[in-house]
């Protein structure tokens, strides 16, 4: 990521790459003219990310030119998804984000790779002038978090998380309740995440697969040698990912916040705990608990599925209540159940979570979940990792996003990168 644009260029074959043009049957588009369609990348076609690209293959304004994955199979499979959907044989490939993002023929890009990778892939299209749908968690540390916010800022870039639960009818529908004050002030919200987290047992002595670029894999974080340990199991290792906690704190902590009108701010102290329990290379937390405090006294509280429910409740000062999980809601009466959103109320809106992206894109608008809104949802996450592996309550600030008073608690909000790769 230090190399420069112009010596990345000299160096690869994404010359060529700039160059080429893919032709697209005008009947698979009916009315959407070139110029109206958006043209998009796609890094990382594994699991999430190739259920990320048949949403968008299902736009009829979308254009997918070009498939990116360390995984050769995985990157010729979707290739041949492409090339179905298209009825020809032009979906490009290439093993290297970077010449996705200097293309003059993409608009936009997905991210579905293991969360490493979010902020480096992310800044770099965003300098490269690409709009960007990145699954969540928004970023591995508060600090790439920060920097990928910053670039998406001030390239003038559109962002869109994958977290998808902000476009599901419940999810909405509860929000609309809390926000519109039908269980009154809300003193407390409860979030219940997965439990648990781990794969096969690793194996030192494991090859890697061919057509897997291991190094490019491990990318910016510190460098372990191939133990049969990726694809989805990845999650489970705190270089990579940091287990259910941060996988899904994108989605119900999201949710939460959106409840709470704290999308652009956060807790001012967190505590909890979780036990040690690491096998092998897997050293994520299996379960877990923590409760950050706002500047107000509202507190929030992240938990495995033996402390809570799953999904988000939020509680009022007088015991009324809302809880939602996908795909349906509750509330402590059918008062507060049955209630009507009136006119002048805060209504919530979406034509689906893919959709949303395409036509902010189009507008220059903002999606459903920004970089920001997204940044500060994961921030909860980091903030509770940090406070349960230090076992010490963090004080933070979340104006200057600083933890007050612990140098070794600060020390854990960013890493250093493995060389050559930076987010500078």
């Amino acid at each position: 990521m230090k190399l420069s644009r112009r010596n990345f260029l000299r160096g690869s074959s994404a010359v060529a790459a700039v160059s080429a043009f893919n032709i697209v049957p005008a009947s698979v588009f009916g009315q959407n003219a070139p110029s109206n369609r958006i043209v998009m990348g796609m890094v990382g076609v594994g699991g999430q990310g190739q259920g990320n690209m048949g949403a968008f293959l299902g736009q009829s304004d979308v254009v997918v030119r070009v498939v990116c994955d360390v995984n050769e199979k995985k990157m010729a499979d979707a290739k041949r998804k492409v090339d179905d959907r298209y009825k020809n044989s032009d979906c490009q490939m290439t093993k290297d984000f970077r010449e996705v993002c200097i293309r003059k023929d993409i608009d936009a890009i997905m991210i579905g790779t293991p969360d490493h990778w979010h902020a480096y892939i992310g800044t770099f299209a965003a300098r490269n002038g690409k709009d960007i749908y990145g699954e969540k968690p928004f970023t591995h540390d508060l600090r790439e978090g920060r920097a990928l916010v910053n670039a998406v800022a001030h390239h003038g870039r559109v962002w869109q998380t994958g977290s998808q639960q902000r476009s599901d009818g419940e999810m909405r529908r509860a929000v609309e309740l809390v926000r519109n004050g039908r269980i009154g002030k809300v003193v407390r919200v409860e979030v219940g995440l997965p439990s648990g987290g781990r794969g096969p047992k690793a194996d030192p002595n494991a090859k890697v697969p061919e057509g897997l670029d291991w190094d490019f894999w491990v990318g910016p974080a510190p460098f372990q040698p191939f133990q049969n340990v990726y694809d989805w199991n990845w999650r489970w290792v705190n270089d990579w990912g940091c287990g259910q906690m941060m996988d899904w704190i994108g989605h119900h902590a999201d949710i939460a916040q959106w409840g709470l009108g704290r999308d652009l701010s956060g807790p001012v102290s967190i505590s909890g705990y979780a036990p040690f329990e690491p096998e092998g290379i897997y050293d994520s937390f299996k379960s877990y608990q923590y409760t950050g405090v706002y500047d107000d006294g509202v507190e929030i509280t992240v938990g495995d599925g033996s402390k809570f429910r799953g999904g988000a409740k939020w509680i009022g000062a007088n015991g009324d209540w809302v809880w939602v999980d996908r795909g349906r809601y509750e509330a402590s009466s059918p008062r507060i159940y049955e209630s009507r959103i009136e006119a002048g109320e805060l209504r919530l809106r979406s034509p689906g979570h893919h959709r949303n992206f395409i036509e902010a894109v189009k507008a220059r608008d903002t999606t459903l979940t920004p970089a920001e809104v997204a940044h500060r949802s994961a921030s909860v996450g980091h903030l509770g990792q940090i406070a349960m592996i230090t076992g010490r309550k963090i004080k933070w600030d979340p104006v200057k996003e600083e933890i007050l008073n612990d140098p070794g608690a600060s020390a854990m909000l960013g890493r250093t990168p493995r060389a050559p790769w930076s987010l500078t």
